[in-house]
């Protein structure tokens, strides 16, 4: 088949090298020696998939094991899906041109609400029914993970097993349940699921019932058998400056996203943003080691090739030992023209100083993110940056020869006035001032990059509680805001409100939304995060198809007391606090981080299992 895919199919599609699967540092065992075979499939293109570290690392350490393999598989651009489905041709892995039909598992990481419908494309290429309760023993088994599945109800019935949180440690957990069920004389899927649902962290939908009040909101979410847990708790690695961290990845031979080293430093955050989803279900803050960042630079750029490091984490300023690990990173590879790149920066003159040190090799980008635009808003948000921090690292930055900035907004938080939306164009206007006055005669390359995105309510934060605006509503606010944005220095982006409503329907919805996500799938939708694929007449016939109003999961405030679709899931921070955190942000009140200040008592120290001994792996920032 690899042959004839070579020489007949790749030829005709845009980018063939997203198919090959002969990469530098790919790993290519021999199937008749490996008694388990995993797929990893990341529902997007390429280039997106190759540029997750999440990929890079369960590759790594699955690939170690003797007993395993894992192969990868990316959504089929559409033109190699019209060749795939011409040439009856199922979705394949990449390493091995093996179908999807052959793996012992297929396992799905779910980064993003809008890659839904690829999932069931892939399932649909593959020729795999999309259904669980469609699969017998003889299927695949379908795996899910990441931080989408922290609401795993909307994709429940297509999914066979949630692994909620963190994969190191628990992949190995999965594989010894699969090896041994496979060695047993007879099998069948349920015995494997009931092995799955012992393990810490996983989650299996055909073992929970989701009962209903008689207006739709959920009654319960309660097992149906003995040995499920009433809650799922997340895994946790305690420690990731021991954890197993690829340092041979990938090297792609097309561009990707990210197409540099990426070096995770710290995970998780502490600084509480009541919209950030992130900040909340990687909790606790665990970071590395200097020494371990430094001894897997080294490995990484011997074994890449790279000219870039990025020290990746939510908020990599926010790491301990950033100057002295930037210092000695630019130290020794500078001289050598590998730059290094700082993707999360806070605004504030702390951050432009370490920008500084890294324009020592190459100018990078400068991205601030004051998130609203008058500070009564980022008090309600809880982010934690005044005006005078970003004017004061913009200033810094143009003083520093930087002629381009972008700043991030986010349009329809909670308490929103038309004020706060003037507040985000006269920040706009007051920084292409300062930087006119700065940098005088070069002030013509001047450029100041307005980014709005939507506010999309997520689970586990405090605003899981909040409704989105109204598609209307948020067009207006966007409308109202370029004509405000209206400048020859300013370029101003918005995101599509259309696709972040769909977006908030899935963030927020339950298992009922499953129906309406099928039809819009077999209506022809999927990539629908890509601009030019998205179809939002057909998203809406799909809701009315399966009879669901969407407004009833967007637009709506959910009830403090009202049980929530998510509400079996344990992230680890608990309930308590995230009402009263909710209740805090109506009354404009403040959380101070807790890594510098006395503990919030979120929960997650208090609830974590007693294997994570705050004494070990954790940040040693007092909590």
């Amino acid at each position: 088949m690899r042959q004839f895919i070579e020489n007949r199919i790749l030829p005709k599609v845009e980018k063939p090298a997203r198919y090959q699967g002969n990469e530098l540092n790919s790993v290519h065992k021999d199937w008749s020696r490996i008694p388990i075979r995993i797929a990893f499939a990341f529902p997007d293109v390429y280039e997106v998939g190759m540029s997750h570290l999440g990929l890079r690392i369960l590759y790594h350490i699955v690939n170690r094991r003797e007993d395993t393999l894992m192969e990868r598989v990316f959504a089929p651009w559409v033109d190699f899906e019209d060749q795939l489905r011409q040439n009856r041709i199922p979705l394949f892995s990449l390493e091995s041109y093996t179908p999807l039909t052959e793996f012992d598992v297929i396992a799905f990481t779910l980064q993003y609400e809008m890659s839904y419908t690829n999932i069931l494309n892939m399932l649909d290429l593959a020729g795999i029914p999309l259904r669980s309760s469609a699969r017998d023993h003889r299927w695949p088994l379908v795996l899910a993970g990441g931080p989408a599945a922290y609401n795993p109800e909307p994709v429940a019935p297509f999914i066979d097993a949630f692994l909620i949180g963190e994969g190191e440690d628990a992949v190995h957990d999965i594989i010894d349940a699969i090896k041994k069920w496979k060695q047993a004389p007879a099998k069948n899927k349920g015995d494997l699921l009931r092995e799955l649902v012992r393990i810490p962290g996983i989650y299996v939908p055909e073992f929970y019932d989701v009962r209903y009040h008689t207006d739709g909101t959920i009654r319960e979410v309660v097992p149906n058998v003995s040995f499920a847990p009433a809650r799922v708790v997340k895994r946790v690695v305690k420690d990731i400056d021991r954890a197993d961290f690829p340092t041979s990845p990938i090297v792609p031979f097309t561009e990707i996203i990210h197409d540099r080293v990426m070096l995770e430093v710290l995970r998780g955050c502490s600084r509480g943003c009541r919209f950030c989803q992130a900040g909340m279900i990687y909790r606790p803050v665990r970071e590395k080691r200097p020494e371990t960042i430094m001894e897997q630079a080294s490995e990484l750029i011997k074994n890449t090739g790279y000219d870039e490091i990025s020290l990746t984490s939510l908020s990599t300023s926010d790491y301990t030992c950033v100057e002295g690990v930037l210092e000695s990173l630019m130290d020794r590879y500078g001289p050598r023209g590998v730059g290094i790149s700082l993707p999360s920066l806070r605004a504030d003159s702390f951050s432009v100083e370490l920008a500084k040190q890294v324009q020592r090799v190459r100018k990078t980008t400068l991205t601030f993110a004051p998130e609203a635009g008058t500070q009564r808003l980022r008090d309600v948000i809880n982010k934690g940056v005044t005006e005078e921090n970003l004017m004061k690292a913009t200033e810094g930055a143009f003083k520093a020869g930087w002629t381009a900035v972008k700043l991030y907004f986010m349009i329809g938080l909670p308490t929103e006035t038309f004020a706060d939306l003037d507040g985000i164009a006269d920040l706009a206007h007051k920084v292409v001032n300062l930087g006119r006055d700065i940098l005088g005669e070069r002030a013509g390359r001047l450029k100041v990059t307005v980014s709005a995105s939507s506010f999309v309510p997520k689970a586990h934060t405090p605003f899981q509680w909040a409704p989105q605006d109204s598609i209307e509503v948020l067009k207006e606010k966007q409308q109202y805001l370029a004509r405000r944005l209206k400048h020859r220095r300013i370029v101003f982006n918005w995101h599509d409100a259309r696709l972040s409503f769909i977006e908030a329907v899935f963030a927020r919805g339950g298992r009922g939304v499953s129906e309406s996500l099928e039809k819009a799938w077999q209506l022809g939708c999927k990539f629908d995060s890509w601009t030019d694929h998205f179809k939002f007449d057909k998203w809406m016939e799909a809701f009315a198809g399966a009879g669901l109003d969407p407004a009833f999961y967007a637009n709506r405030p959910f009830g403090l007391d009202e049980v929530l679709p998510w509400d079996h899931i344990d992230a680890g921070v608990s309930k308590e606090f995230l009402v009263s955190e909710y209740e805090r942000a109506f009354h404009e009140q403040t959380t101070p981080d807790c890594r510098h200040e006395p503990c919030t008592v979120c929960g997650v120290c208090q609830n974590l299992p007693a294997a994570m001994d705050l004494k070990g792996g954790l940040s040693n920032a007092p909590h």
